[in-house]
């Protein structure tokens, strides 16, 4: 159609969110209300959703993830989007129930045929997930933005928050990194077409062994890989455990495209945020490059499941990854310790 969404947007994807040293300044500042007992999960852990459970056997999740176009093209960014807002509820072991849409578009600068392609890619995903988008709400913003509430539902007893984990527990991530590489490296018109097509599978992957997950008893902990990067969303789950972590560079599953392009200068602005906001607690190994500092900090969007979880429960776990067409890696372990991150 000739429009290139990314034109109109400052940031792309998760990469557009607000830093983490930032986010937690202005949370600091809000008061905590009293929290109901069926609140099974809030705030206070920085988890991917809340949870509110509704019987025995039946608890809510309830999401929401909206963001600016990490790609130019409006089906795709669509189909991007909803993924990654539906992957906040297999990340707590969920079941998507049903989405609504948020869309925000500049009506002088897109065409209602485009903004209609958006949201046909965003119901298509849903599609594939099993659910259908059943309302939602729309302005007239400077920024195209689309989004989704993504609701879902768990058993009260199989919900995986990040603050679950145990010393020893295993580490296993459900995809490779380099989302944020690549989105910069678009954007400056130096992305081939191989590496467009290895986003865009990345990208439109649904989360979904997060279901089968949250039924295996050795897995202690789960969250999604999102736009504080690996070493972010790993460090939450050290903090909300009071555990450290320790993870094997060599074992990180990496996007080939992305590691070469890392290690020709390029990266996402947030990547430099990320680390600025929670560097000091990563320790890394002597010689380490910035390239590498770069890969662990890179925003992902829809990236994939981060578990911890027993050693007798990874055969099991990386069954349920492979049923649903995932190659997992063993990346590392969770230690005692006060709440940090060593990489090896």
């Amino acid at each position: 159609m000739g429009i290139k969404l990314t034109q109109f947007s400052h940031g792309g994807g998760c990469g557009c969110k607000m830093a983490p040293a930032v986010l937690a300044e202005i949370l600091a500042r809000t008061p905590l209300p009293t929290l109901p007992p069926e609140l099974l999960v809030g705030t206070e852990t920085s988890d991917d959703a809340a949870v509110y459970q509704l019987n025995a056997e039946q608890a809510i999740v309830a999401t929401t993830d909206f963001f600016t176009p990490i790609v130019d093209d409006p089906r795709d960014f669509g189909r991007i989007a909803a993924a990654n807002a539906l992957s906040d509820v297999y990340a707590m072991g969920g079941r998507p129930l049903f989405a609504l849409a948020l869309v925000g578009m500049p009506l002088d600068k897109l065409p209602p045929a485009v903004i209609g392609e958006i949201l046909g890619g965003g119901a298509e995903i849903c599609a594939k997930a099993g659910i259908v988008v059943a309302g939602g709400h729309s302005i007239d913003v400077q920024e195209p933005i689309y989004g989704l509430v993504a609701l879902g539902l768990v058993h009260p007893r199989q919900v995986k928050k990040n603050n679950g984990a145990r010393a020893g527990d295993i580490l296993i991530l459900g995809k490779p990194l380099g989302i944020g590489i690549l989105s910069a490296a678009l954007k400056k018109g130096l992305l081939p077409a191989s590496g467009y097509a290895e986003m865009l599978a990345q990208t439109t992957q649904l989360n979904t062994p997060g279901t089968a997950l949250a039924g295996i008893d050795g897995v202690h902990a789960m969250t999604d890989v999102t736009g504080f990067g690996l070493a972010g969303h790993l460090l939450e789950i050290c903090r909300g455990s009071g555990l450290s972590a320790e993870i094997d560079f060599a074992a990180l599953p990496l996007i080939a495209e992305a590691e070469r392009l890392v290690q020709e200068g390029i990266s996402t602005g947030a990547s430099a945020r990320n680390w600025a906001s929670y560097g000091e607690q990563v320790l890394l190994p002597p010689g380490a490059e910035e390239w590498q500092q770069k890969l662990i900090t890179d925003p992902q969007t829809s990236g994939g499941l981060l578990v911890a979880c027993a050693p007798g429960a990874v055969q099991r776990a990386l069954a349920e990854f492979a049923r649903e067409g995932f190659s997992p890696a063993l990346i590392g372990r969770m230690e005692d310790g006060a709440p940090r991150l060593k990489v090896s």
